[in-house]
């Protein structure tokens, strides 16, 4: 059911009945590797290029996530997913690999709540029982296709941060235990005319705040009704943005419940690598589904609402001149305890 002008609320509340997170060796080092399904010590995983090993980290989390679920791949009716490799060839070679019936997501690293909340529409209206969504980001791979290689060593500015190695899968059913999804509301295109490629975390910021504003008046509730909002890899430059454009519409939101993936993944040891936080779109979705869900089984969290965000521009564009296009995507979803 459609509530505002670009939220869903979800009567039957579909339920997450699985998630999977799989990581590389730097966020092995981090705070949160104890929510991580399968870490990995090497960023190659036994393959022979970055590419290869971003695709095998999806199709290890979607297997997971089946298998913790109970079931067979054959019962899975659809599989929606996205990357940021051109052509999402990540999730499409992944989809290959699974065999299910697939739809390929563009939403950048705002891909974790697109694919989230499209599924939960699926699930929701009776079009499908069983729904795979998911996401995947490799630091290889997309520093390479959207700045520089790795092995170059280009220096970045305070802005910049970290392409997360992760990949996070929800597996969405009509019926089961565990956490459900409650409502999305889908971002508008927001462009402040940032061109900058190292400074997402900026020009992301207007689009989050956008979507989030979106939230609470479409649905007529207050931000703490919620345990946490947590905001797709902005980062601590983008998070300062964020909460003083807040302010600015008059939308008070705790300090101590508005936080961000892309500052959760990572620790004070790994700061002077990761400078403004973590990035990609495994960011959102490994502390999502990884993190974030474990505390709600713990029993921490009650409520809680991801926002992921996105900026969707591509090499051509930046070639080009162009400003960034950002977008945000907002899923609430509820504990079943």
């Amino acid at each position: 059911m459609l509530q505002g002008h670009q939220t869903w609320v979800f009567n039957n509340r579909p339920t997450i009945i699985s998630a999977a997170t799989v990581g590389g060796p730097f966020e092995a080092e981090g705070p949160l590797a104890n929510d991580f399904d399968l870490l990995h010590g090497d960023l190659w995983l036994g393959q022979d290029s970055y590419e290869k090993a971003q695709k095998k980290m999806l199709e290890e989390a979607c297997e997971k996530a089946i298998q913790k679920g109970g079931l067979q791949k054959q019962d899975i009716q659809f599989f929606l997913a996205g990357d940021l490799l051109n052509q999402i060839i990540s999730s499409s070679f992944a989809a290959r690999t699974m065999a299910m019936p697939f739809l390929g997501l563009y939403g950048a690293c705002s891909s974790s709540m697109e694919s989230l909340a499209l599924g939960a529409l699926i699930v929701n209206s009776k079009a499908g029982n069983y729904v795979l969504c998911g996401t995947v980001s490799h630091n290889g791979a997309v520093e390479k296709q959207f700045r520089y290689p790795t092995e170059y060593g280009a220096q970045k500015p305070p802005t910049a941060q970290w392409t997360a190695t992760a990949a996070g899968v929800a597996l969405l059913a009509a019926e089961g235990e565990g956490p459900k999804v409650t409502c999305a509301t889908i971002g508008r295109i927001v462009d402040m005319g940032i061109s900058d490629p190292y400074n997402m975390g900026g020009a992301m910021a207007p689009a989050a705040v956008d979507t989030i504003t979106a939230h609470f008046r479409d649905l007529r509730i207050n931000p703490r009704e919620y345990d946490i909002i947590a905001t797709g890899d902005l980062g601590r430059v983008g998070h300062e943005i964020a909460s003083d454009l807040l302010k600015k519409h008059n939308i008070d939101i705790p300090t101590e419940i508005f936080t961000d993936c892309g500052l959760l993944i990572y620790g004070p040891n790994q700061q002077s690598e990761v400078l403004a936080g973590g990035s990609g779109c495994g960011c959102s979705a490994a502390v999502t589904y990884g993190h974030l869900l474990n505390r709600m089984k713990k029993g921490e969290l009650r409520k809680i609402l991801i926002v992921a965000t996105g900026a969707l521009l591509s090499p051509l564009s930046y070639q080009q001149k162009e400003s960034i296009p950002c977008i945000a995507h907002a899923v609430s979803i509820v504990s079943s305890q």
